[in-house]
């Protein structure tokens, strides 16, 4: 039997906080949609305290901001950079194109071919999260996406170097100071001075994830994303000191992150809530991750390794950390996650920074439908079909003639009927 040893806030709660964001988001990028830079200038004033004549930053500004960051720096972000790249290309070399013919005269295959434009958002204004720069440029990169530009709000009034960095390290083309709706709302909708894209990606806090929501049908996006998840696995052979602090590592995210122990030890469940009071009280980003913890944490306590099963798939959370003595039987039976972070020797954290696969996840249960951000994201697989023969065309049009009379479809069938009617001979 399931055991709630601490409970989160409701969902009817988050639903009344959502309908207030929705509101907000539309007036906004109706404002940029009829005013366009103007609106723009003004939002980015009132939101970021911060405007320029013109969001693009130069090749010479580009430089400048490389220049102000240490080269040990520029060393991690091109080893994380490496990583990411060279496992979206084995992902890549995964996705073939084919041409097969399916009967004598008939070609059908499909090509794999990138969106023409994308548009990269990377949060900065609270944490100049660098990572997200890599995860959506150098995979778009890797896609060969010909043109990507890339926006981040500024931090403590300027550019962040490091952010501007790790954009032009990737690829980008174009780099924008520029945050929130306005950025998204920008790169989705254009402007006189942004050529609109034809996809977004990349987190983003409430107001951005709903301005993706609501631009999506005009532009693509990667996926719909909610606050970051975190759910730890774990059984006796784990202990709390560590589940207290994977699950606070990814509680100072937002004070709306869920964190969640699953374990089959009440023992363990107790231990990681008193550990957790203890090094809220000393972790610099404490009152933010407490916070968190306080309104959305949650630990639950199952009888067996199939119940957690069963548990972890209902939550489908964005990260799932397993550390049990076999973390393999969960890679095998579980199916809703965003990913999977195996064994005491790894954590969300190398995942979120460095390791090589991408951090942008599905959360809110998406993951009962969809993956993450990957290379295959920005690829478009497209068929195409090509009858090369008269006798072909003759035996597909006598079938296709038939199937359209049964649908009442006199067009379609008059399609397949002249062909019939030239070619058999």
């Amino acid at each position: 039997m399931i055991q709630y040893l601490k409970e989160g806030r409701s969902s009817a709660d988050a639903k009344a906080d959502q309908s207030k964001v929705r509101h907000t988001v539309e007036q906004i990028l109706a404002e940029i949609e009829s005013r366009g830079d103007a609106a723009v200038q003004e939002l980015a004033q009132k939101f970021d305290g911060w405007t320029r004549p013109k969001f693009c930053l130069s090749p010479d500004e580009i430089q400048a901001a490389l220049g102000e960051v240490p080269e040990s720096t520029l060393d991690d972000i091109r080893f994380a950079q490496t990583q990411i790249r060279n496992f979206a290309q084995i992902q890549r070399s995964a996705l073939q194109d084919v041409e097969v013919e399916t009967l004598r005269g008939v070609i059908l295959g499909h090509k794999n071919l990138p969106v023409n434009s994308v548009g990269c958002y990377v949060p900065g204004g609270k944490y100049p999260m660098v990572a997200s720069a890599h995860m959506s440029v150098v995979t778009a990169k890797v896609a060969e996406v010909p043109r990507i530009i890339a926006c981040a709000p500024p931090f403590e009034g300027r550019p962040h170097p490091a952010i501007i960095a790790a954009m032009h390290l990737g690829g980008a083309d174009e780099i924008y100071c520029l945050g929130g709706i306005q950025a998204v709302g920008s790169m989705a909708l254009g402007t006189e001075s942004i050529k609109a894209v034809d996809m977004l990606v990349g987190p983003g806090n409430v107001f951005v994830a709903e301005a993706k929501r609501q631009l999506y049908g005009r532009v693509g996006i990667d996926l719909f994303a909610g606050p970051t998840e975190t759910l730890i696995i774990a059984d006796e052979s784990c202990d709390g000191e560590l589940c207290a602090a994977d699950l606070l590592g990814q509680a100072e995210h937002g004070v709306n992150s869920p964190a969640i122990l699953l374990t089959n030890s009440e023992k363990l469940a107790k231990e990681t809530m008193e550990e957790v009071e203890r090094q809220v009280k000393i972790l610099p980003t404490g009152e933010i991750a407490g916070q968190a913890w306080r309104d959305f944490g949650q630990v639950i306590v199952c009888e067996s390794y199939d119940e957690m099963v069963t548990k972890a798939d209902e939550i489908a959370s964005e990260h799932v950390q397993v550390m049990t003595r076999n973390p393999n039987f969960f890679l095998e039976k579980m199916t809703n996650y965003g990913a999977l972070f195996l064994g005491k020797e790894t954590n969300v954290a190398y995942g979120d920074k460095v390791i090589g696969t991408n951090h942008t996840l599905p959360t809110n249960k998406a993951a009962r439908y969809t993956g993450g951000l990957w290379v295959g994201k920005f690829l478009k697989t497209c068929t195409y079909q090509w009858v090369k023969t008269p006798e072909a065309s003759t035996l597909i049009g006598e079938y296709c003639s038939r199937l359209c009379a049964l649908e009442n479809f006199a067009g379609h069938k008059e399609q397949a009927d002249i062909r019939v009617r030239r070619y058999n001979h």
